[in-house]
């Protein structure tokens, strides 16, 4: 039997899957056509950029970094160009067999090693890090040719940190080292950012950290055009770098490095400034270090012997080596009785040899001074007059007296890291100890306060501070070694403007009576054979302070205790007593009476500032054995003399 189709139905059915397929490619082609709209229109901009980031490669420019000089435009850090091998460990395959093959075709040392290893340590793994630095140009040219062993290896053209007088005011002047992960976070999370992209190393301590935003400089950005393996093809733009600032300090370098050598391997501490405007002229610490040691990253053997040394070289101790201040405090508590009104300067103490109170005996000169007035206490420095004088005026008014001076505050000087020291009072002490029976301030406890013994702890720095400012009468400037900055680019000099003076109120006769005190210690006191035959009138005082108590009967012996327990020599003074134009504090640690040891290095500092002269080889040799007074022989000029920078 014959089927008969519907033929109106199939029609329609087909029309019905030609109106579907229809439908599914107009579809399919508006969603092509609206994808296209979206890529072509909507994203255009950021897809160009994307594009153009893909070919092209944004290349930081890094700054060459500022220069730092003296006050007489003599160099003290600069920068020299070295070609540096470096690995990056995420390219190389096994790092000890790629470090092994390099050191058959480039001399790597085991400190190289050790160093490499240290910054490994401290780095990323896509990092380039150097595994030999300052590369000869055979090196180079030996490597060039079997670079090709070497995936992940390569030579850079660097510039690197170089303090031509080597460690001559290292403290000072500071160190450049690699960004650490520390200083990565801070610099990430702050406004320079964008400035430090490529820079790899940073001001580690003192000038070079103080003034890091100085002497960084402007990152500038080249953008190369790459292939699609990622090497350079061509520059398409540039924007140069700015280099950094020259920072011109107020130091003397050449009087900074007499008087290091005139401390020789002694330890101790020497800050000398102008008081009439806070200057520092030299920021001595010793035994210092070579800071060319920290640029490339130091070696092990290197940070241990530094870090270890019962001498504590990497201890800055001008800022932060705290110390009593022995007899240079007399002056300061004469003045703080004549300004409080506790003692007038006629009234004579009886100094027996002795004081006593509360049962305990104090010493004082063996056979004592008798009577003596304010004038004679400070000339001869009679411990009994300050001893009771101490007692008198109590230890919050010692305290309420000093605390504007700046002893036991943090001064402000212009460099990082400075300790506050210990200034006593019985709110100190309340907060210092948390037995409560250790909290009590006890009158005699007083006592040691009027000689700077007892809980009296001071910085060098703090000590030339205050006596700075007893030489400006009273006038107080923040002490400070920026003098000037010189721009890099157009060679303009600004000189840094500092805050004012602060005038702490003096009495002038009150000033001049202790000044005159001051005169008569290096006429016909403690330091008169320091500064015979001196051509200006300098005022002084010298100190002895105590490194470690002794019992009541028993009687100091330097040759019986440790060297490192035998006392301070300390020596505070100006110059012209009339006219002051230079203040300092010394001291020498373990070196026994102040005359003896620091004040031989004052008078020469005296000499080289306000005469010209410098020792002659015979007289630097005595001042180091502490076995010298006054200059001997003739000394040289200043003008005359040259540093060179130490052998290599």
């Amino acid at each position: 039997m014959t089927e008969l189709r519907n033929v109106e139905a199939d029609s329609s059915r087909f029309r019905a899957r030609i109106f579907t397929v229809a439908f599914v490619v107009f579809l399919a082609f508006g969603l092509l056509v609206a994808r296209l709209v979206f890529l072509q229109v909507v994203r255009h901009e950021d897809l160009a950029a994307q594009a153009e980031s893909n070919r092209t490669a944004v290349v930081p420019i890094v700054p060459n970094r500022g220069l730092i000089m003296d006050r007489n435009g003599v160099v003290l850090a600069t920068n020299y160009a070295a070609y540096t091998l470096e690995i990056t460990p995420s390219r190389v395959g096994v790092l000890e067999e790629t470090i092994e093959a390099l050191s058959k075709v480039v001399d790597i040392q085991q400190r190289d090693r050790r160093r490499f290893k240290r910054l490994l340590e401290e780095s990323r793994n896509f990092e380039s890090l150097p595994i030999r630095t300052r590369l000869t140009d055979q090196e180079v040219a030996r490597f060039s040719a079997q670079r090709y062993r070497f995936p992940g290896v390569d030579i850079k053209a660097r510039l690197f940190r170089n303090y031509p007088l080597g460690d001559v005011g290292a403290h000072a002047i500071g160190y450049i080292g690699r960004i650490n992960q520390t200083e990565k976070a801070r610099i990430q999370d702050s406004e320079d950012e964008a400035n430090y992209r490529g820079t790899e190393y940073i001001g580690k301590l003192g000038v070079e950290q103080s003034f890091e935003g100085m002497l960084h400089g402007l990152t500038g950005v080249e953008r190369m055009e790459t292939s699609a393996g990622g090497h350079a093809v061509r520059r398409l733009a540039s924007h140069p770098a700015t280099p950094g600032n020259t920072v011109m300090l107020s130091l003397d370098i050449k009087l900074q490095k007499l008087i290091e050598d005139m401390f020789g391997d002694r330890r101790g501490a020497l800050v000398a400034i102008d008081p009439r405007n806070g200057e520092v002229l030299a920021l001595v610490s010793k035994p210092t270090f070579d800071p060319n040691l920290f640029v490339e990253g130091i070696d092990s053997e290197s940070w241990q012997a530094l870090n270890e040394s019962i001498d504590k070289p990497l201890l800055n101790r001008a800022l932060r080596g705290t110390y009593p201040p022995g007899s240079t405090y007399k002056p300061f508590m004469a003045l703080a009785a004549l300004q409080q009104g506790k003692r007038s300067p006629s009234m004579v103490v009886n100094d027996p040899g002795f004081y006593t109170f509360g049962g305990h005996t104090f010493r004082s000169h063996e056979g004592g001074l008798g009577g003596v007035d304010m004038h004679r206490a400070i000339q001869f420095s009679s411990n009994t007059y300050f001893y009771s004088l101490a007692v008198e005026m109590g230890v919050d008014a010692i305290h309420d007296f000093m605390k504007p001076l700046g002893l036991g505050q943090t001064t402000g000087i212009d460099l990082n890291g400075e300790v506050r020291g210990v200034l006593p009072s019985t709110t100190w002490k309340r907060n210092a100890y948390k037995r409560p029976e250790m909290k009590r301030w006890y009158p005699g406890e007083t006592v040691s306060l009027g000689i700077g013994q007892g809980y009296n702890s001071f910085t060098i720095l703090q000590l030339a501070q205050a006596e700075a400012t007893l030489a400006n009468g009273g006038i107080k400037y923040a002490p400070h070694l920026i003098k000037a900055v010189r721009d890099t680019v157009s060679g303009t000099v600004t000189p840094v403007v500092q805050p004012p003076g602060e005038n702490l109120g003096y009495l002038p006769k009150n000033v001049e009576i202790v000044r005159n005190a001051l005169v008569a210690v290096n006429k016909g006191g403690t330091g008169t054979r320091i500064f015979a035959g001196a051509p200006y009138t300098s005022a002084g005082k010298t100190g002895t302070a105590q490194a470690m108590s002794l019992g009541q009967n028993v009687r100091y012996n330097a040759k019986a205790l440790e060297e490192h327990q035998r006392d301070h020599s300390l020596f505070a003074a100006f110059a012209p007593a009339e006219n002051p134009q230079i203040a300092l504090a010394v001291i020498v640690e373990n070196a026994g009476f102040g005359a003896a040891a620091a004040g031989p290095i004052a008078r020469r500092v005296f000499d080289y500032w306000l005469q010209g002269e410098y020792p002659n080889d015979e007289d630097l040799a005595a001042v180091r054995k502490g076995i010298a007074a006054a200059p001997i022989g003739k000394p040289r000029a200043v003008a005359d003399v040259v540093i060179s920078p130490p052998a290599p």
